[in-house]
């Protein structure tokens, strides 16, 4: 059985109220109408009216009537169903725009909206409508452009992956150990790049475990940085210090993805600093702990910095490829942050160093 429209629909319960009011005045007009003339007519002539005028008068009264509800059903049930259908056609047309956006949205043009409308009701879902499609067709592009950085990073160690193996079997490279050490290299690339993506997917998704705990801060960051200190100490112009007063209170966070996070920052910080500092302060505020790695490395220009927790995104296209980074720790960092229930920022000027703060809830 075929579903009927909603235009129809409206179509039609505005007809079957057209015709429930016509039966009805038919009905009542029919039955009372002779009775009411009749003992009008008998008021004007004092009740004097013999059974054969009366009669006569009935019959005559009935035929005009008749003819007179004849002509008003046909004229004012054709107006009346006309204008139905175009009321109806009216609160209709916009579902009918948002069926055409939707199948444009399918042919892949994002940027059709609906138009606005004089019904209220209607308005509000137009707008409800344009805000899901403005949030559709960012997503849409971002997924275009997480797909080609994608593309575009597991390309470049392939490709050299394959150079170097192709010029091995056909005898133009020679098989040094520093050859293997590069493909070693590429290929920890691959699998720090593929393992940083299964694990932004899973945070994305919800599916990363958080094991939230009772943690003093502290002991965490001093065995954290004293690698990284002892790591560098050779590096010419590089200290690492550790600030953290004593009686931090203790948060409640995953000890685990502290350190995921800390140390992405720690590597950050020391990647872009030939010289300098790298300190790591931690402080308390009223229900929250706070910590922060600031560097005195190249910085990072001010159109750039809200875009550094966006995956892939480096503002020299070379920069992390040269430093071993995925361009994805960022992202990661955000986002580990946010699911133990803090927030990350950054502040950051050229020359003159990166400072990047996040907080987590006190235990």
């Amino acid at each position: 059985m075929a579903k009927i429209s909603l235009r129809s629909r409206l179509f039609l319960s505005h007809l079957a109220v057209m015709g429930v009011g016509i039966l009805t005045l038919v009905i009542i007009g029919r039955l009372y109408s002779p009775r009411l003339f009749v003992v009008y007519i008998e008021r004007y002539e004092n009740g004097v009216l013999n059974v054969e005028r009366r009669t006569q008068l009935v019959k005559g009264f009935e035929a005009a009537w008749s003819r007179g509800m004849l002509w008003a059903i046909l004229v004012g049930g054709g107006t009346a169903g006309g204008l139905s259908y175009w009321v109806s056609r009216r609160i209709i047309r916009p579902l009918d725009q948002m069926a055409e956006v939707t199948r444009s949205f399918a042919a892949g043009h994002m940027d059709e909206r609906v138009p606005p409308s004089e019904i209220l009701e209607i308005q509000r879902l137009a707008s409800s409508f344009n805000r899901m499609a403005a949030d559709l067709e960012g997503v849409e592009e971002h997924r275009r452009e997480l797909i080609g950085d994608l593309t575009h990073e597991l390309r470049t160690p392939l490709t050299i992956i394959y150079g170097y193996l192709e010029g091995l079997a056909d005898g133009t490279v020679s098989p040094e150990p520093e050859l293997y050490q590069r493909l070693a290299g590429e290929t920890t690339r691959l699998q720090r790049l593929v393992n940083d993506l299964q694990e932004l997917s899973k945070l994305e998704a919800g599916y990363l475990p958080i094991q939230a705990q009772a943690i003093a801060l502290c002991p965490l960051l001093s065995g954290l940085v004293r690698p990284f200190a002892d790591q560098f100490v050779s590096q010419e112009g590089v200290v690492i210090t550790l600030q953290c007063p004593p009686d931090l209170p203790s948060v409640y966070a995953d000890p685990s993805r502290i350190e995921q996070i800390v140390i992405n920052l720690l590597s950050n910080a020391l990647r872009y600093t030939e010289k300098g500092s790298v300190t790591v302060n931690a402080w308390a505020q009223p229900g929250r702990v706070y910590v922060s790695v600031a560097d005195t490395g190249i910085g990072i220009v001010e159109e750039d910095v809200p875009y550094v927790f966006e995956r892939f995104w480096r503002a020299d296209r070379s920069r992390n490829r040269s430093s071993g980074g995925t361009g994805l720790g960022l992202t990661i960092c955000r986002r580990l942050v946010e699911v133990q229930g803090g927030t990350i920022e950054v502040k950051s000027q050229v020359g003159q160093g990166t400072e990047f703060t996040f907080w987590l809830p006190q235990a």
